[in-house]
């Protein structure tokens, strides 16, 4: 799993072997169970995760208790809640795992430590964390202005591999939708 993590810094850049053991050693691999937080809000977000195999949710409780998914990230994809990771503040957000998911975890800690020892990781990782933010903004927007059948047939088309591994809840969440709503909207799709 971390040659994953190889393989994505690379299509960047390549990386040198003596530089891979060095990066590889420096995440931690971690299994989270369905529903599991990653990351709680109220606190400051410390780690940055690579998603292995599985699905993220970013989500948050609004101010009647409901959880809205604001974002699914996926396969090869780093997650974080980059304002309070970068800024040392306590995120509104958290981070769950939507589905079994295995992840590579480093610390902000370890991550100075790596780019001090390697300095263009961080260009790498920063790189690549700023083309996931502009698809997930690009994804969000895509949304705006459809109505929830419209959107939930354009997550089916933009999303299908999370469409399939992730909790109905989770998908109505994202949508704007109650569970109801998004159990008729797939009834009247067949």
């Amino acid at each position: 799993m971390q040659q994953q993590l190889i393989a994505r810094l690379q299509q960047v850049k390549p990386i040198p072997v003596e530089d891979q053991q060095i990066i590889i050693n420096a995440f931690e691999l971690k299994h989270f169970k369905e529903g599991e937080t990653l990351s709680p809000s109220g606190q400051v977000a410390r780690n940055l995760f690579f998603i292995c195999d599985g699905v993220l949710r970013v989500m948050e409780r609004n101010e009647k208790g409901n959880e809205v998914t604001y974002f699914f990230l996926k396969d090869n994809q780093f997650c974080t809640i980059l304002y309070s990771f970068n800024n040392n503040m306590v995120a509104e957000e958290s981070i769950q795992a939507a589905c079994n998911s295995d992840v590579l975890t480093i610390s902000k800690n370890n991550l100075l430590a790596l780019y001090q020892k390697l300095p263009y990781v961080k260009e790498l990782i920063d790189q690549i964390s700023q083309q996931t933010l502009m698809d997930k903004i690009k994804t969000r927007n895509a949304y705006l202005g459809h109505d929830s059948s419209e959107r939930y047939q354009l997550f089916l088309e933009r999303q299908p591999d999370i469409a399939r591994r992730v909790q109905l809840t989770d998908i109505a969440s994202y949508l704007g939708v109650t569970p109801q709503s998004l159990s008729r909207l797939r009834k009247n799709l067949r």
